[in-house]
């Protein structure tokens, strides 16, 4: 593996001074530079790799060559790169401001909240920072504040000195003073709201924007508590774990780390000059910033100099979202790490809302289940939607979906404009097929399908316990095949499928050609368990329907398991004596051959919401084992 070293994306904003040009040997021939952005996949300033095979390229093109992987294991829950990290030179006071958290900035920014970490490099005699409230204020009394400018007579003014170090959580009111040197590691997120600016003018002749109303909504307003001590750690976070290492080139002049899969871990070199070998050695000086990519192994730190180290930890109690979109209803559920539900919320389904709409609403319900159960979104570690019909996985775009009349829905893209964590989709059959062999009926078997029935029939294949999804984006449609040749027509466009048979509504229309009344489900089913005559005729026929599926696709598969699930589950005991019995009759090689179980599902409409939040899972361990 290689070390990287990094160029910096460079910043005039008019606070800022020309130290890091002068004393870090930033290359800018500009009057003022405030911030060198020097560890960063950020649209507004990436950084840029100046060494080796990929000389040239920026850090986020290297990423997506590579692949995800060089980022390690404890980053996939993030959907973008994690951090971002400065250099911060102030010649005169920052702006006032607060950074919103995940939720609120993805909502109206489009991109993650920030928390982030200072690390004090240098500081004049009586330098000093603002950093939280001296008391409480109520809402009405920040806004007064900020109108009257006497704001900064209520906030809490810190004196600073070389060493120091202050965690700022989203929310917290802060703000650098002048004559300030600062390293800076934080989320990645370049979303700041200015509450009060000193008066100053932009390079416009006008004042900068500030952002009250926003301000007042995300903005802490209690005092901060003393911060916690995260020893061993300089700063201990879920977006980041920040070590100082200081080698003085006698004593100390060596040291020795490991980056495992876990982690990249990155160097920001405060001060002094040495080299870092990791397969192959780099020179580092004051001002530099090095990348060792997740897995790269032993490396080696010799010299002089003070640094910081970040790498990112494993999330602890970590819970998933899981989706499941279906003609009816969404359920949304969060799932811990133990395939367990935790809580889960159900929402009608309007099929004839457009899908923007739809997608909107289940993640909303999802980010009010986290806040119902005390969970922050920082404990998410990801979202799995499952959907009917044709969904290309690759690009999380439901290409088509007859039962709930989409095509082409950026559904993924459009998920993460309100979840801002990693998101996969999938067919629905397969995440109820997934649920069930994680903690369902399904859990001792390998080999196992399972059929979906409900609004549509849906259809799921797992052999060695993996998906069987061939090699386009359409997956098992088990439900498609045609059972009576030029039958019923079908909502996919062709005749006589199985789902024209044996869907939900395909059986209520039956009972109403039948009878020439409209029924629900239930009252067939009642009706034929009180020994209704024709009810009972109109099972048996859609029994030996059903059965000529299964049949089908014992024949071909060779399960181990044949699963009924999806609403019709609720009834299917019902029907097992006879699907058991055509299946007896109907399986190639019969009594000789070994005819799988066929059971209920065991999770019913919890195993699409289970399945769902494993996706990430799987597809990350099945990417990692190829």
């Amino acid at each position: 593996m290689s070390v990287l070293k990094l160029k910096p994306s460079c910043k005039d904003y008019l606070w800022g001074g020309h130290r890091l040009a002068e004393e870090y040997g930033k290359e800018y021939d500009g009057e003022i530079l405030a911030e060198t952005w020097e560890l960063s996949c950020h649209p507004d300033g990436p950084s840029t790799i100046v060494n080796g095979p990929w000389a040239g390229k920026t850090l986020q093109q290297y990423i997506e060559e590579e692949g995800k992987s060089v980022l390690g294991n404890n980053c996939r829950r993030f959907r973008d790169f994690p951090i971002l990290t400065k250099f911060i030179d102030a010649r005169e006071n920052l702006s006032i401001q607060v950074h919103p958290d995940n939720r609120y900035a993805l909502k109206n920014e489009g991109q993650y909240g920030k928390t982030e970490m200072w690390y004090v490099m240098d500081a004049g005699r009586d330098a000093f920072l603002y950093y939280g409230f001296k008391k409480e204020i109520s809402k009405e009394e920040f806004a007064r504040r900020i109108q009257e400018d006497t704001l900064l007579e209520v906030l809490n003014a810190v004196p600073v000195q070389k060493g120091d170090v202050l965690f700022i959580e989203s929310g917290t009111i802060h703000a650098i003073g002048a004559d300030i040197l600062i390293a800076e590691i934080q989320q990645n997120s370049n979303v700041t709201y200015r509450v009060y600016d000193y008066g100053r003018v932009g390079k416009d002749g006008k004042k900068r924007d500030l952002h009250i109303e926003k301000a007042l909504a995300v903005t802490n307003r209690v005092p901060l508590l003393k911060s916690k001590s995260s020893y061993p750690h300089v700063a201990d976070c879920d977006y980041f774990t920040v070590d100082k290492l200081n080698l003085d080139g006698h004593i100390m002049g060596r040291m020795e780390g490991n980056v495992s899969e876990e982690s990249f871990v990155s160097i920001l070199i405060l001060d002094g000059e040495g080299t870092v070998t990791c397969g192959d050695t780099v020179s580092y000086k004051k001002g530099d910033s090095l990348f060792l990519p997740a897995g790269s192994g032993k490396y080696v730190i010799e010299g002089s100099c003070d640094a910081l180290l970040t790498r990112i930890r494993e999330k602890a109690a970590p819970v998933r979202i899981g989706i499941n979109l279906s003609g009816t209803g969404t359920r949304i559920g969060l799932v811990d790490v133990h395939d367990q539900l935790i809580d889960s919320a159900w929402i009608p389904m309007d099929t004839a809302c457009p899908a923007q709409e739809m997608i909107r609403a289940a993640a909303q319900t999802a980010l009010k289940l986290l806040e119902k159960n005390g969970i922050s979104m920082e404990q998410c570690t990801g979202a799995g939607v499952g959907v009917p019909g044709t969904v290309d996985c690759k690009e999380g775009i439901v290409r088509y979906s007859n039962n709930i009349r989409w095509e082409d829905v950026p559904l993924v893209k459009e998920m993460g404009r309100y979840l801002p964590v990693p998101i996969e989709a999938a067919n629905d059959a397969d995440c109820a097929a997934l649920g069930e062999a994680a903690a369902g009926a399904g859990k001792e078997c390998s080999d196992l399908v399972m059929l979906t029935v409900g609004a549509g029939v849906g259809g799921s294949v797992l052999l060695d316990g993996e998906l069987c999804q061939g090699k386009g984006i359409g997956g098992s449609e088990l439900g498609h095949m045609v059972i009576v040749e030029k039958g019923e027509p079908c909502t996919c466009g062709r005749r006589g499928c199985l789902e024209a048979y044996v869907s939900i509504p395909a059986l209520k229309r039956q009972a109403k050609e039948k009878t020439g009344q409209d029924m629900e489900a239930e009252e067939i089913f009642a009706k034929a368990a009180a020994g209704d005559p024709a009810m009972k005729e109109l099972l048996e026929l859609y029994a030996e329907r059903l059965g000529i599926g299964i049949v089908n696709i014992v024949n071909i598969f060779r399960p181990q398991m044949v699963l009924l699930g999806g609403e019709i589950s609720r009834w299917a005991q019902m029907l097992l004596p006879s699907l058991r019995k055509i299946m007896e009759e109907g399986c190639f090689g019969r009594e000789k051959g070994e005819l799988p179980l066929i059971e209920t599902a065991a999770l019913g409409t919890d195993a699409g919401v289970i399945g769902a939040a494993g996706i990430l899972l799987r597809r990350e361990n099945s990417r990692n084992t190829r």
